[in-house]
């Protein structure tokens, strides 16, 4: 039984996956196309699986999103290597990439990110996705750590709790007094106008469901506000009702603003950091910039 990944061969289906087309890998790697396609194929004899499926441009298939993994990791340990060797470019810095909610992203992750020694000379590279779908990116090999909401380990990476961040149900006073000041606020709930993120945000939906008991789902007004600060903004103009960050909505509260108008119904999430498992200075440093600011400032998870 052959064991070995030939390196040549995993960073050449990396390539193809990156570049998009075996041409374009090809001419990224200085080789001709044939020279390409035959070393995916050796791969993929060698792995005994189908790595690629030959669309346009080419999609990994779920053997093929491990070995690309890898050649990121592996990537990444050669980089870390070269630095520790004193072999990198001048000045060159060390990339980092994570995917982070919105939500997190907007009030306490960038904090988070200041804590990493600058000596170290971290470039981040963020990709902006909804926390239950951040470990796709991970799963995927793009992305080297992740926040998100789930506590299942993607293969080969770690996971920790971050803590539990608060969503308060909040709409302007205006707003709650023409849609929400009845006797039912179940039934108010399904036809008052909603703001929520984007087509994927069942979030809103979530808390309707829960009050009406698995019955019916927010109102079919909804806007579409795809950035967390434009999404309190709208809530708090009146556009509609929405799950809004306590850290967020704190400040509008005191204000007057908002308006918490089911206070005994806020809903926490739970955030997970999951990373490589991987010996890098760089990641390391990350994680512990991002671990402590987390203990700081989400609700601590439930012993």
């Amino acid at each position: 039984m052959v064991s070995e990944l030939p390196l040549d061969q995993v960073r050449t289906l990396l390539a193809v996956v990156d570049e998009g087309t075996f041409d374009a890998a090809a001419s990224a790697l200085h080789v001709t196309p044939s020279a390409v396609s035959q070393r995916v194929k050796a791969l993929e004899q060698r792995t005994g699986r189908v790595l690629l499926l030959r669309t346009k441009p080419v999609r990994t298939t779920e053997s093929g999103e491990v070995v690309v993994r890898f050649a990121r990791q592996l990537a990444r340990l050669e980089r870390d290597a070269r630095a520790e060797l004193g072999m990198s470019g001048a000045g060159e810095a060390t990339r980092v990439s994570v995917a982070v909610n919105a939500d997190s992203l907007a009030t306490w992750f960038l904090g988070a990110l200041t804590r990493v020694p600058r000596e170290m000379r971290v470039c981040f590279e963020l990709r902006r996705e909804d926390e239950d779908h951040t470990a796709a990116l991970l799963r995927e090999g793009l992305v080297m750590a992740a926040v998100t909401s789930s506590p299942d380990a993607v293969p080969g990476c770690s996971v920790r709790a971050l803590g539990r961040m608060r969503y308060l149900p909040v709409a302007s006073p205006e707003f709650r007094e023409a849609y929400l000041g009845g006797d039912s606020l179940r039934d108010a709930l399904a036809e008052a106008p909603v703001v929520t993120f984007d087509r994927r945000d069942d979030f809103q939906d979530s808390f309707v469901r829960r009050l009406r008991r698995g019955r019916g789902a927010a109102s079919a007004v909804r806007h579409l506000v795809p950035t967390s600060e434009g999404f309190v903004e709208a809530v708090a103009a009146g556009l509609g009702w929405g799950m809004v960050p306590e850290m967020q909505a704190a400040p509008l509260l005191r204000a007057g603003r908002l308006v918490d108008f089911a206070p005994s119904r806020s809903v926490d999430v739970p955030l997970y950091w999951q990373q490589w498992k991987l010996d890098s200075p760089a990641l390391a440093a990350v994680a512990g910039a991002v671990l402590g600011v987390a203990g700081e400032v989400l609700r601590a998870a439930p012993s």
